[in-house]
């Protein structure tokens, strides 16, 4: 949790997903819930998570396999999962991640060249 992690001084970030956003989710009609993850605030070592809702116990597992083989939430943003399941919202939050690498320069860059080639 945040508050043990504060406890002990360790900085960090946190990542969520919610499954109001979800399109499993939408569709079961169980849009309550969400995917919390926290991160060590210089990488993307995970420290923790929270998975909260429908079979969330089934979607934990690959979490605890990311933090037990030392694979950082930039990478789980590349793990392909079937679409549409509720498991996508770890991947969402991993693509979270992802967009924080990105400068301001580097968003410049992207931009233009996406204009570029419209």
């Amino acid at each position: 949790y945040g508050k043990d992690l504060d406890a002990k001084v360790v900085p960090f970030r946190t990542f969520e997903k919610h499954f109001k956003d979800n399109d499993r989710a939408i569709c079961d009609g169980e849009t309550e819930g969400m995917v919390r993850i926290r991160v060590d605030a210089k990488s993307d070592k995970i420290l923790g998570a929270t998975i909260i809702g429908k079979n969330a116990g089934n979607m934990i597992s690959e979490i605890t396999l990311a933090m037990q083989s030392g694979t950082g939430l930039g990478t789980l943003a590349s793990v392909i999962h079937p679409y549409p399941t509720t498991a996508e919202a770890i991947r969402q939050a991993g693509d979270l991640f992802n967009r924080t690498k990105l400068t301001p320069a580097t968003k410049s860059i992207l931009r233009g060249l996406i204009k570029v080639q419209r």
